[in-house]
C-alpha cells in the first residue's frame, strides 16, 4: 500500500482514481449476485482481491467475485483470518503454480520474516519439503516456529558461507541485485529463482503501458536466457493473482493449524492514516489489520 501511495502502478491506476486501498479481507456475506452458487448470505469468509482492483477493501462493504473468497475456518478470527490471504497466495502462486514444488525438495525463502516470507515457509512445510531461509534478527523464533529447518541472520553472518547444498527453488521477496545473483547462484541445475521485485510495473510507470509493457517483456525474456544458459535455471517474476484452487489449500492449512500470519497490532477503519504510518516507520514488526468496529 506504501508503494501505491507513493505512486507505484500510476500507469494502470492513475486514470481510474480515486481508488480505494485494500486486497484483503475477512466478513460476512451482506449479498450475492444472482449467478453464486457456493456462497449464502451470513455466512462467513475471506479472501482477496486481484492486485489490480480499484475498488479495494477499506470500506464498510467490499465486492468480490465467488472465486476469491472462501469459508472462514472457525477456529480463527475475522482479524487472524484478514492476514493471510494476499501474501498466501502471493507465495503459492510461487512455490506451488510457478515451481511447483514437491516432497523432498529443498526451498531457499529470502527474507522469511514478512507475511509472504512466512506464508512460503508453511506452504513449503506442507508440502513435504525443507526450508531454510533468511530473516532479520528479531524474525528468527517467528520462522524457526513457522516450520523453516534452519535460518540465518542477514544482519550479522555471511549468507554465502551459511547457505549449504544446492535448492530447487529459491524464493526472493527482497529483490535486490546481491539477493538475485545469490539466488541464482544456490539453485540446483532446472531449479527456479522466483523475485517478487519483478520490473513489469516500474517499466510501465517510466514509459507507459505499451511501451514499458514491452521493455518488461524484453527486460524478462533476456534475463530467462542468460540464466539458462550460465546456470541452467528458470527465473521468473512472480505476483498475486487471485486462484481459488490456492485460496481453497490456503483455507485447508489454515484450518488445519498450519497457517497463521502473526497479527501484530489493529486499528479502527477511521484510523487507516496512522494505521499506514505505523507500518511505513517499521514500529510494529508484523502484519497490521483495519478493523471494522
Amino acid at each position: 500500500m506504501f508503494q501505491m501511495r507513493s505512486g507505484y502502478g500510476r500507469s494502470l491506476f492513475e486514470p481510474l482514481l480515486p481508488l480505494i486501498l485494500g486486497r484483503d479481507v475477512s466478513g460476512e456475506v451482506a449479498a450475492i449476485g444472482s449467478s453464486v452458487r457456493q456462497l449464502y448470505v451470513g455466512q462467513e469468509v475471506f479472501g482477496a482481491l486481484h492486485p489490480t482492483a480499484v475498488r479495494g477493501t477499506y470500506s464498510d462493504y467490499a465486492v468480490l467475485s465467488e472465486d476469491e473468497l472462501v469459508p472462514k475456518p472457525p477456529s480463527i478470527t475475522h482479524v487472524e483470518a484478514s492476514a493471510i490471504p494476499f501474501a498466501a497466495l502471493t507465495a503459492w502462486r510461487a512455490l506451488k503454480s510457478t515451481a511447483r514444488i514437491s516432497p523432498g525438495q529443498t526451498v531457499l525463502v529470502i527474507g522469511g520474516g514478512g507475511a509472504v516470507g512466512l506464508a512460503a515457509i508453511q506452504l513449503s512445510v506442507a508440502a513435504g519439503c525443507k526450508v531454510v531461509t533468511t530473516c532479520g534478527k528479531l524474525s528468527i523464533d517467528r520462522v524457526m516456529a513457522a516450520g523453516a529447518e534452519k535460518a540465518i541472520d542477514y544482519t550479522s553472518e555471511d549468507l554465502r558461507a551459511k547457505l549449504e547444498g544446492r535448492f530447487d527453488a529459491v524464493l526472493d521477496t527482497i529483490g535486490l541485485p546481491e539477493t538475485e545473483i545469490l539466488g541464482v547462484d544456490l539453485l540446483k541445475r532446472g531449479g527456479n529463482y522466483m523475485t517478487l521485485q519483478g520490473e513489469a510495473v516500474s517499466l510501465a510507470d517510466t514509459y507507459g503501458l505499451v511501451v514499458g509493457g514491452a521493455a518488461a517483456t524484453a527486460k524478462l525474456l533476456k534475463k530467462q536466457v542468460q540464466y539458462r544458459q550460465s546456470h541452467g535455471v528458470e527465473y521468473w517474476w512472480t505476483y498475486m493473482r487471485s486462484d481459488f484452487e490456492g485460496l481453497e489449500e490456503i483455507a485447508r492449512l489454515t484450518r488445519d493449524g498450519k497457517m497463521k500470519i502473526p497479527v501484530e497490532k489493529t486499528f479502527s477503519m477511521g484510523e487507516a492514516v496512522e494505521a499506514h504510518r505505523v507500518k511505513d516507520s517499521k514500529i510494529v514488526h508484523g502484519k497490521v489489520v483495519l478493523e471494522i468496529q
